[in-house]
């Protein structure tokens, strides 16, 4: 693998600091949400439907806040997008963790509405620091991080509910995330070139763009390319549980995921150093079509192998998507984008849940693997189908 491409990005300083600062913002949002489960579990003594619901509402805030903040990056900037919401956070969770469940329920969901749009905000300056040539590197990068969060994250808070008890542990944890979110209002990472003066000093923010010029169907394509990836991602999350249950091993999903998201790893750095990139739509494909084998895994350590196997296509399909929304939108509207970008990937999560555990119902875990792997590759199909489609056309207008 050719490293050139990433020492030529990690020589970026604006780089440097928008991949430590995703790492510290994200590893309190991993962290979050394993204890807020565990919390309402174990400290407020309600059922898992129960922790569910409270994850699935600040869930869909967090989605509907998505393209309503993004649009706020773009016209008032980032520090006066993110102050209020620090605000707002750290108030709604130094009252969570101690109280009822209803209280709680709605708190986390203010929460959620009014969330800093993180990963928005870490992927605009990414894609900023860097020239469009060593953008996909820099994403590339940006999903290590996201990698190395996720794992760290859930192993810590969990370590820590193990001590203390888990409403002191939720506030702690959400109030670091408070301090990270001060530290990205701090920085200020600039997340619009044309945001730049001839000094290099942070100007004001750039405009609003019409959703008209961008909203379009290329757009909306990337987007459902992105669902489709976190339907088959989180319905395999759901088939994992299943199948380690059924072999009585279910002491081993901390390290079975361990090893899926090390597929994801290796996948994300070596698509970063390829000399071109690869539509999202064939690499939804792979990703779908390298999810169904594990359908058929006999044993744990086989079941293990193809999770290696099936992890390395998600970073890049996530990337691939990432990147050519980057390059389909205008750059003043790209903090909407982001965020519309970023609601799909939410709603496919939640979609993928509920869809693999019906089919586990049904059919048994490995049904679960194949019935969302089967989603994904028919939204690959129609979407390289449909892209096929369009270029031809275009390339008969051009020459007609």
């Amino acid at each position: 693998m050719a490293l050139d491409p990433y020492r030529r990005v990690l020589s970026v300083p604006a780089l440097r600091q928008a991949l430590l600062l995703g790492i510290l913002v994200r590893i309190p949002i991993f962290a979050g949400g394993v204890i807020l489960t565990l919390h309402v579990v174990q400290t407020l003594h309600r059922d898992y439907g129960s922790a569910g619901l409270v994850s699935a509402a600040a869930t869909i805030c967090i989605a509907v806040s998505g393209p309503w903040r993004g649009r706020l990056l773009d016209t008032k900037g980032l520090r006066r997008v993110v102050l209020p919401s620090l605000v707002i956070t750290a108030v709604c969770w130094s009252i969570a963790p101690f109280v009822g469940y209803l209280p709680l329920l709605l708190l986390a969901a203010l929460a959620g509405l009014f969330v800093v749009p993180t990963f928005s905000i870490i992927r605009q300056a990414v894609i900023t620091a860097v020239p469009g040539s060593d953008r996909r590197t820099a994403l590339s990068l940006d999903s290590v991080a996201v990698e190395l969060s996720f794992m760290i994250g859930p192993m810590l808070g969990v370590w820590a509910a193990t001590i203390w008890s888990t409403g002191l542990v939720l506030f702690t944890v959400e109030m670091l995330g408070v301090v990270a979110g001060f530290g990205l209002w701090w920085a200020n990472p600039v997340l619009h070139q044309e945001h730049v003066d001839a000094a290099g000093a942070v100007g004001d923010p750039i405009g609003s763009l019409p959703r008209s010029a961008w909203f379009r169907p290329r757009f909306l394509a990337m987007c459902g390319a992105a669902a489709a990836t976190t339907i088959v991602l989180s319905g395999s999350d759901i088939a994992f549980v299943a199948v380690l249950r059924d072999f009585d091993k279910i002491s081993l999903i901390g390290p079975v995921l361990a090893i899926w998201g090390l597929g994801s790893l290796i996948g994300g750095l070596v698509y970063g150093a390829l000399h071109r990139s690869i539509p999202a739509f064939l690499l939804l494909g792979a990703l779908s079509v390298a999810t169904i084998p594990m359908a058929l895994a006999p044993s744990i350590w086989p079941l293990a192998a193809l999770a290696f196997l099936s992890g390395l296509p998600c970073a890049p399909t996530i990337i691939a998507t990432v990147d050519q929304v980057s390059r389909i939108v205008p750059e003043a509207a790209r903090g909407e984008a982001m965020g519309w970008h970023g609601s799909f990937m939410t709603a496919g999560s939640a979609l993928g849940a509920p869809v693999a555990g019906v089919a586990i119902d049904h059919w048994g875990w490995g049904g679960g693997f194949v019935t969302v792997s089967l989603v994904g590759l028919g939204v690959a199909l129609v979407g390289a189908g449909a892209t096929h489609t369009h270029r031809r056309l275009r390339a008969q207008a051009t020459t007609g």
